[in-house]
């Protein structure tokens, strides 16, 4: 467990510390440190999403009986993935960091704050990321423990499908990168694949769980599902909120994007940021 965080602790980091270096000193791209951060980060967050849902995939189409059947790579993805949520609140940061020292926003007045106050800049960043910052606290903080320990070995079946939600993470981090560049209006992130990826993904997928095991428990009934299923598949769809709440940005966004320009926007678009 120990050489499996440890190898964590050092992938992420390294990682986003090689794709910065690169973005910057690549003849062709030659990209600002902001901009290197950002899109280093995004990166780091599609590879760590595509390594999730490969072993989700492999987990939840080895184990037969969905509750007790186990396989080894649950456990030990867990392990070596939990420092990337640690990773990914300080890559955050300084992404907001950067972008604080760039446009001064958390200004008073508009302008760029004094190289000094860091910890305004802290601040902001954890008004603005409140939402991301607690769940990445509850996944290392209680979804970690829950996963490995208390668990005991039992419901491999929904780990592996929990893993596989990050199947929406590389279209979510698509779009960032294509709205820092104003490229949003691109048929890869208009087509609607990051809005179909995260409702499949991130909001189906618990009520899927649910379903599942009343499927293998007929005689269960499906009111009574929720107190049958493991604690993790319960915590889990109480973290569905956040979820909800970013599925509406991001349909928001999709209204946007599909309002032709110099229309007045519809009723139910009409929210500002």
């Amino acid at each position: 467990m120990t050489l499996l965080f440890v190898l964590g602790c050092i992938f992420f980091p390294l990682c986003f510390a090689v794709l910065c270096w690169g973005l910057q000193n690549h003849a062709r791209l030659q990209m600002e440190r902001q901009e290197a951060v950002l899109v280093a980060s995004k990166l780091v967050s599609s590879v760590q999403a595509i390594m999730a849902s490969t072993a989700g995939y492999i987990v939840s189409t080895s184990c037969k009986h969905i509750i007790d059947d186990q396989h080894w790579l649950s456990s030990a993805y867990t392990q070596f993935a939990v420092p990337y949520f640690i990773y990914d609140i300080y890559a955050m940061f300084l992404c907001h960091w950067h972008k604080h020292q760039v446009k001064g926003h958390g200004g008073d007045n508009g302008r760029a704050s004094p190289p000094g106050s860091t910890w305004a800049v802290a601040r902001a960043y954890l008004h603005k990321e409140f939402l991301m910052v607690l769940h990445h606290a509850v996944m290392v903080l209680v979804c970690f423990p829950l996963s490995v320990v208390w668990r005991q070995g039992k419901g491999d079946f929904f780990l592996g499908c929990l893993l596989m939600a990050e199947v929406s993470t590389p279209f979510v981090c698509l779009g960032k990168i294509l709205i820092q560049y104003k490229q949003q209006h691109k048929s890869l992130h208009k087509n609607g694949a990051m809005l179909l990826s995260f409702l499949c993904c991130q909001v189906l997928l618990f009520p899927y769980l649910y379903w599942a095991l009343w499927a293998a428990t007929p005689a269960l009934p499906l009111l009574a599902v929720p107190l049958a299923s493991p604690a993790h598949i319960n915590l889990g769809a109480a973290l569905l909120l956040p979820q909800l709440y970013w599925f509406f940005l991001i349909c928001r966004g999709a209204c946007r994007l599909f309002r032709p320009r110099g229309s007045p926007p519809p009723s139910p678009c009409q929210t500002q940021d």
